[in-house]
């Protein structure tokens, strides 16, 4: 497996989500001493063109880096403590990117371990945006950060990673998280990929 130079992500990473999201399945991320092969992504297209999209409204303080071109990297917090990262693609200021959304960590697993003592096994490490995250040591600075160029690096897998599946975006409210938008992908029966949920509308809220 090739270590991708910051040249080689932006090649990656120049189509739109959806055609770039499958791709990155079987692809490994490090991270400092910890090393994680992508079992399941999402898709999330740019501004006015996905509704369950943080680029949707177009650029603001939180998102900016969404916005930055083909392999940046996104980091928000989700519920306010759990960090989530997304490769953006695409050219700059359209705001498409992949949240990076389970794996298997195969390097680094007594680091992943102290990282997420919870867990119940192995496989459970980053199951899951934000145990995913937390088993890397991802932080909200490294949010803006290029692929290949700081702490984070991507591998690519040098044979293809077999069935792959595709089906809605977890907890993604409204048209944007339905049937009609199957812009999850997943290696099919993987263990360490994360259950289907759908949205959940929240008391008191509309919209």
């Amino acid at each position: 497996m090739t270590e991708t130079t910051p040249g080689d992500a932006m090649r990656l990473l120049s189509g739109t989500a959806l055609e770039v999201a499958p791709r990155l399945l079987g692809a490994v991320l490090r991270v400092g001493g910890v090393s994680l092969r992508l079992t399941e992504v999402e898709a999330y297209l740019g501004e006015g063109a996905d509704p369950g999209s943080h680029a949707h409204r177009g650029p603001t303080a939180r998102n900016a880096s969404m916005f930055g071109g083909a392999g940046t990297v996104y980091v928000y917090l989700s519920y306010g403590i759990h960090r989530c990262v997304n490769l953006v693609c695409g050219p700059a200021g359209e705001g498409s990117g992949v949240l990076l959304r389970a794996g298997a960590v195969v390097g680094g697993l007594e680091t992943a371990r102290s990282r997420r003592p919870t867990s119940r096994d192995d496989r459970d490490l980053a199951r899951g945006p934000g145990r995913l995250g937390s088993a890397l040591g991802i932080d909200l600075a490294d949010d803006g950060s290029h692929l290949g160029a700081g702490r984070i690096a991507l591998t690519l897998p040098e044979t293809p990673v077999g069935a792959v599946s595709a089906g809605p975006r977890v907890g993604v409210a409204g048209e944007a998280g339905g049937a009609d938008f199957p812009w999850r992908f997943w290696i099919t029966d993987d263990p360490t990929v994360s259950s289907y949920r759908p949205a959940v509308r929240r008391a008191g809220r509309s919209g």
